[in-house]
């Protein structure tokens, strides 16, 4: 099965966009890790816990199959971090999955994968996406290509089910 990057905000991030798409992706069989800009406890807006494994500096790309940028508002930390964008980027050109939701698509428009595909994002950051060449729609979940984005922890678990769907290409 595949091996999972979830890139997580230190504080802040959105419990359900992290554990929902977690839970799935194990029942499926998919091996999960959990990478921030700090190593050891991260906290959800919830207050939900969870452990980052690795550094964002540490990440080898080509140890994974896809990328997920968990959302909240934590994750406005990680719009420019040098190394969310390298990793959004390394990815997308090994065409390995890609995928964001709610404000974290940012990362993906900010580190230039978005340009000319569909993509969906929280209402507050729709300027943020179409001034980087996105497509932008209204869909809760958007899939173009290796690009798999969500707009809001209502749709996390329709978001993660596309990123299964993809992994069985």
């Amino acid at each position: 099965m595949a091996k999972i990057l979830m890139v997580v905000a230190p504080k802040d991030y959105r419990d359900e966009e992290l554990f929902i798409p977690k839970e799935i992706f194990e029942n499926e069989g998919h091996q999960v890790v959990i990478a921030s800009t700090k190593i050891g406890a991260l906290t959800g807006v919830r207050g939900g816990r969870i452990t980052s494994e690795l550094l964002l500096s540490d990440i080898i790309t080509d140890d994974y199959d896809a990328v997920v940028f968990v959302g909240g508002g934590g994750s406005k930390v990680l719009f420019n971090n040098p190394q969310a964008i390298r990793i959004a980027q390394e990815m997308n050109a090994r065409h390995k999955v890609v995928a964001a939701i709610c404000i974290a698509p940012v990362i993906l428009a900010n580190a230039g994968v978005l340009k000319n595909k569909q993509a969906t994002v929280f209402n507050s950051e729709i300027k943020a996406l179409k001034s980087k060449g996105a497509k932008y729609t209204p869909q809760g979940v958007a899939a173009d290509g290796n690009i798999i984005t969500g707009d809001s922890p209502e749709n996390a678990g329709l978001f993660a089910k596309k990123i299964c769907e993809l992994l069985k290409k």
